[in-house]
C-alpha cells in the first residue's frame, strides 16, 4: 500500500477545466517566447536600458486636453510610457490603452504615421511596457489619444496579465500577487497613495509642532512596551537571543529622560499573533511622546492628526465609512471603560464586584481562568462595547491590571490615565499619561511577572534597564501610539487592513 495520502477526487469536470486552463497558459507562454526570439533576431532588444527624454504623465495630458472636440489636432508632441492593458488590431490601424502610475490613455497607431515601425505592433502583447512619441489628438469618436509616430518596446511581458474584465477578484490572490493587483486595479494604487499622503501629513503636523523624528532599535534584548508575544531571533556574534520589537515605547521614553522633550517615530512593529482583517504580524506604528503633557494632551493631538490625515487623503474631514459618514473634524465624545461596560451589560460594573466572571458568562464572553477583575472588564469592553463605537470616541480610564505603563488615575483608585481612540469600531491605538515613578513602574512589572508565571506569555517582561533609566528622572509626559494601517482603514474605507499593507503575510502556497 502506498504511503502517500489519498487525494479526494475533484468534482466532475473540474480536473478537465483545470487541465484545459493549464494547457492554454502553456500555449500563451510558448507564443510569447517565439515573439521574444523574433524580436531579438530582428535586432530589437526586448528589455531596454531606459527611455531617455522627458516623459509626460498621462494624467497631465488628460488634464490639459480633456475637453477637446472630436477629431481635434493639437500639434502638441509628447513622450509617454507605460503598460499596455488593452490592444485592438485592425489591419493598418490599431488602438492600445496605455497605463502609467497616473492614468490610462489611448495610443492611436497607424501604418501611415509609423511607417516600417508599425510592424512592431504585431509583436506586442497585453502587459508589454512601451514608450511612444507622437502628437495629442482626439479620434472621430472623441477619444483623447496620442497619435504615435515612434513606438519603442521597453519590456516584453512573458506572462499574461489577469483577464481584463474579471481580473483578480480573490482577496487572498490580490494580496499574494500584489504586483498583478496593482497593474490591473486602481484600488491598491489609491491605498498606496493614501499611505504616502498620511505619512506626509503626520510628519508635517508633528514637525511643525516642535517634535523631533527619531529611530530606535528594531532588534531588542527585551521585548517591552506592549502586551504581546514577540518573534525571537539569535545574534551569532554576541551569542544572545534578540526580539523583533513589539513596541517603540520604552526606547522613546529613554529619550525623554535624556532631555529630548518631544519625540516621535514611525516604524514597524512585529507581534507573533494571529492574522485577520484587523491584525498582521508586521505593522506600521506611530508613537509620540511629549514632556509636560498628559492623556488629555494626547487626545487633542489624536484629533488633529486624524483630521489632517483625512483632509490629506480625501480632501475633507467628512469621509465615507461602511455606507455611513464619519465626521473626523467634530469634537470626539468620551466614555469610560467601566461606564460603557455598565451600559452594555445593564449592571453597575466595578472592579470590586466578585461576580464579574458570571456577568461575562451571561453575555457569552469567554475568559481565561487566571484573569483578574481588570482583565475581565477589559474583555467585556472589547467584546460588548468597542465594536459598537462608530463615531470618533475616546475610551478612557482603563484598569491598572491591564495598563502596566500608564500613570495611576489622579482621582480614581484602581484605574489608570489610559485612553484608546476608537472610530467605526476600530481601535486606532493607545494614549497615556505616562508613568514616571520608578517604584510604581517596578511594582507594575512585578504584577506582570505574576501573570507570566501563571501562563500568560503576553505579559510584560521585567526590564530593569528601563527602571534604572526612570530612576534618573523622566519629566511628566503624555504618550500616544496610533496604528497607521488601522487609521488608513478608516480614512480609505478599506474592508481590511490587509488591503492597506502591500505585502501582508500568508501561509506558503502548496
Amino acid at each position: 500500500m502506498s504511503d502517500e495520502p489519498r487525494v479526494p477526487p475533484a468534482p466532475d469536470g473540474e480536473d478537465e477545466a483545470e487541465g484545459a486552463e493549464a494547457g492554454r497558459l502553456q500555449e500563451v507562454l510558448a507564443a510569447r517566447r517565439e515573439k521574444l526570439e523574433r524580436l531579438r533576431a530582428e535586432g530589437i532588444e526586448p528589455y531596454a536600458l531606459g527611455f531617455e527624454g522627458p516623459v509626460v504623465p498621462l494624467a497631465d495630458i488628460r488634464a490639459r486636453y480633456g475637453d477637446l472636440a472630436p477629431g481635434a489636432e493639437t500639434g502638441e508632441r509628447v513622450r509617454v510610457a507605460g503598460r499596455i492593458v488593452l490592444l485592438r488590431r485592425q489591419g493598418k490601424l490599431s488602438f492600445a490603452t496605455l497605463r502609467d502610475r497616473s492614468d490610462d490613455l489611448q495610443l492611436f497607431l497607424t501604418e501611415d504615421a509609423m511607417g516600417e515601425g508599425y510592424a512592431l505592433v504585431e509583436e506586442l502583447d497585453l502587459g508589454d511596457i512601451v514608450g511612444a512619441d507622437g502628437t495629442v489628438v482626439t479620434t472621430k469618436r472623441g477619444e483623447l489619444s496620442v497619435r504615435v509616430e515612434q513606438l519603442t518596446l521597453l519590456t516584453k511581458a512573458m506572462r499574461p496579465m489577469p483577464e481584463k474584465w474579471h481580473g483578480l477578484k480573490d482577496p487572498e490572490l490580490q494580496q499574494r500577487k500584489r504586483h498583478l493587483h496593482l497593474a490591473t486595479d486602481p484600488a491598491p494604487r489609491f491605498y498606496a497613495e493614501a499611505r504616502a499622503k498620511t505619512l506626509r501629513a503626520i510628519r508635517g503636523h508633528l514637525d511643525a509642532s516642535g517634535f523631533l523624528e527619531v529611530e530606535t532599535p528594531v532588534l531588542q534584548s527585551i521585548a517591552g512596551g506592549a502586551l504581546a508575544r514577540p518573534f525571537i531571533t539569535h545574534h551569532r556574534a554576541l551569542d544572545v537571543d534578540l526580539y523583533l520589537r513589539i513596541s517603540l515605547e520604552l526606547y522613546l521614553k529613554r529619550l525623554l529622560v535624556g532631555g529630548l522633550e518631544r519625540v516621535y517615530e514611525i516604524g514597524h512593529n512585529f507581534r507573533n499573533e494571529g492574522i485577520d482583517r484587523t491584525h498582521n504580524p508586521e505593522f506600521t506604528m506611530l508613537e509620540v511622546y511629549q514632556a509636560y503633557g498628559d492623556y488629555f494632551t494626547m487626545m487633542e493631538l489624536t484629533q488633529d492628526l486624524v483630521r489632517e490625515t483625512a483632509i490629506a487623503v480625501r480632501g475633507t474631514a467628512v469621509v465615507p465609512f461602511r455606507d455611513r459618514e464619519l465626521d473626523l473634524a467634530a469634537p470626539w465624545k468620551r466614555v469610560t471603560v467601566l461606564g460603557s461596560v455598565s451600559e452594555a451589560t445593564g449592571e453597575e460594573i466595578t472592579l470590586e464586584r466578585g461576580d464579574l466572571a458570571a456577568i461575562a458568562e451571561k453575555h457569552g464572553v469567554s475568559l481565561q481562568p487566571n484573569w483578574g477583575p481588570g482583565a475581565i472588564v477589559l474583555e467585556l469592553y472589547e467584546k460588548l462595547v468597542e465594536p459598537t463605537l462608530f463615531e470618533p470616541t475616546f475610551v478612557v480610564d482603563f484598569p491598572r491590571e491591564v495598563s502596566p505603563l500608564a500613570r495611576p488615575h489622579r482621582t480614581e483608585p484602581g484605574l489608570t490615565e489610559h485612553v484608546d481612540p476608537v472610530i467605526g469600531g476600530v481601535e486606532l491605538g493607545t494614549g497615556y499619561s505616562e508613568l514616571t515613578d520608578p517604584a510604581e513602574q517596578l511594582a507594575k512589572f512585578q504584577l506582570q511577572q505574576e501573570a507570566r508565571a501563571a501562563g500568560d506569555d503576553e505579559a510584560h517582561p521585567l526590564d530593569m534597564d528601563f527602571i534604572e533609566a526612570l530612576e534618573h528622572g523622566m519629566p511628566p509626559a503624555g504618550g500616544l501610539g496610533i496604528g497607521i494601517d488601522r487609521l488608513l482603514v478608516v480614512v480609505t474605507d478599506a474592508s481590511s487592513l490587509r488591503d492597506l499593507i502591500m505585502f501582508p503575510h500568508h501561509r506558503p502556497e502548496a
